[in-house]
């Protein structure tokens, strides 16, 4: 009887595991990957498909993720790379963080978002984050944070592509392997080992200084214009193609069935830097709270985008991505913090995702803030100076609008109107998070 009662009971548990086991396998079929690629240092000037700009670079795979999804033609960063980055992991602006410029350091009181996804999930998903990190120097603090597996670049920058720091959770060595092709291999690695749904956020140094010559399997040179060797706009060209390379062999490396239950987000950190800037005035580069230095390609692709090869027009912020992956993870979540979740625009166009869109520089000569509508755009610095710009009529911000023909009273009542709409920006009150 007690064999007996011993098999029926290891029999019972067998079943029960198995069904267990294959529930858990059906729900992390069911969850969606995740893959958040950031390029360093890109505006929409330079991408094709973008109105902006005259000089494209050829990015087939990029294209290609543009041509299956949408790209935003209205997404703001901040204007360099750090605030950007802690707008992204925080869902929060740089007022409410104190990561206002190049160089801050992100408080681990901040809970960020891979930490939140495993709070509101269960632990259902693996995490990893490879590539630049730029929110502090320690090689602990991205675990710290939150980040379950970190491999990539601590600081904004190297000073060779072939000759870099490699921090790999918490411990750094040398490494020789060219950094674009290097971080792709990590990235590929981690998601080979990966058994249950994951967010992999993967972020490229290129096509940051120093401006070089990729290895020649990464770029095709007669697509460049300008003398590659000389030329350091055509070198920043064959930069970004040779991270377009890495990014069509990180896709082509993932099982089918796998990447066809991925969701793609590919953006720019912040504008183009002032010496390979085309269209725009070199001033209104990266660093600058111009178009030219928060408005960069946004691109969204994989499963659940039903709009294909579609613009979107909707004011976005790179906060808005915090409540987006949130809610591709699986949370009802679709607002938080100054993060609202664009989920509901991949299924067809809205008017209402953001009336306004918001970014702010802190550098040693200045700081101040932008705010813009849909057609409208005002910055104000610390010093008092004053701007307005019609971006319909003038996207290039050739003409402010304060010492135009606008008359003083109508370029008042913008003032004020735009004024109260940052002190309700800057409300904590304002930090309310909202589900579905």
């Amino acid at each position: 009887m007690t064999l007996i009662y011993n098999l029926g009971k290891f029999v019972f548990y067998f079943i029960f595991s198995s069904l267990f086991i294959n529930s858990v396998s059906i729900a992390n079929e069911k969850k969606l990957n995740i893959l958040l690629i950031i390029g360093d240092d890109i505006g929409v000037e330079v991408f094709p498909e973008y109105q902006i700009g005259k000089i494209k670079a050829y990015l087939p795979n990029l294209q290609n993720l543009m041509k299956q999804g949408i790209r935003f033609s209205n997404f703001w960063t901040y204007p360099t790379c750090t605030p950007t980055r802690s707008s992204i992991i925080t869902g929060k602006f740089g007022f409410h963080t104190n990561v206002l410029k190049v160089n801050d350091k992100l408080s681990l009181n901040e809970t960020s978002l891979q930490k939140l996804i495993r709070q509101s999930t269960n632990n259902l998903y693996s995490d990893a984050v490879i590539g630049k990190w730029h929110l502090s120097k320690n090689p602990k603090h991205p675990n710290k944070l939150g980040v379950n597996y970190y491999a990539g670049l601590l600081t904004g920058s190297v000073s060779s592509y072939n000759d870099w720091p490699l921090t790999i959770q918490g411990f750094t060595s040398q490494n020789k392997n060219y950094i674009t092709t290097k971080l792709t291999d990590l990235a590929i690695e981690w998601v080979k080992r990966q058994k249950k749904p994951w967010f992999l956020w993967l972020a490229y140094t290129a096509p940051h200084r120093p401006f070089h010559i990729p290895p020649t399997n990464l770029y095709i040179e007669n697509s460049i214009s300008g003398n590659i060797k000389k030329n350091s706009r055509s070198k920043y060209i064959a930069m970004l193609q040779s991270m377009d390379t890495e990014i069509g062999r990180l896709l082509s490396s993932i099982p089918k069935k796998e990447l066809e239950n991925t969701v793609i987000l590919f953006i720019g950190d912040n504008g183009t830097p002032k010496k390979v800037i085309s269209g725009y005035k070199k001033s209104h580069g990266k660093g600058s709270i111009y178009q030219g230095g928060i408005n960069t390609p946004f691109i969204v692709s994989g499963k659940m985008i039903k709009r294909k090869n579609e613009v979107d027009d909707s004011l976005v912020n790179s906060t808005d991505l915090f409540a987006t992956i949130l809610n591709l993870a699986g949370t009802k979540i679709t607002q938080i913090y100054d993060s609202k979740s664009l989920v509901h625009l991949f299924d067809s166009s809205s008017k209402n995702h953001r009336e306004f869109a918001y970014s702010e520089v802190s550098n040693k000569k200045i700081s101040g803030y932008t705010i813009r509508d849909k057609r409208y755009k005002y910055i104000k610095y610390s010093d008092g100076k004053e701007e307005l710009y019609d971006l319909i009529n003038d996207p290039m911000e050739k003409e402010n609008l304060k010492f135009s023909n606008m008359t003083k009273i109508n370029f008042d009542k913008l003032r004020f109107y735009y004024l109260n709409i940052i002190k309700k920006i800057r409300s904590k009150s304002n930090m309310k998070v909202n589900y579905q």
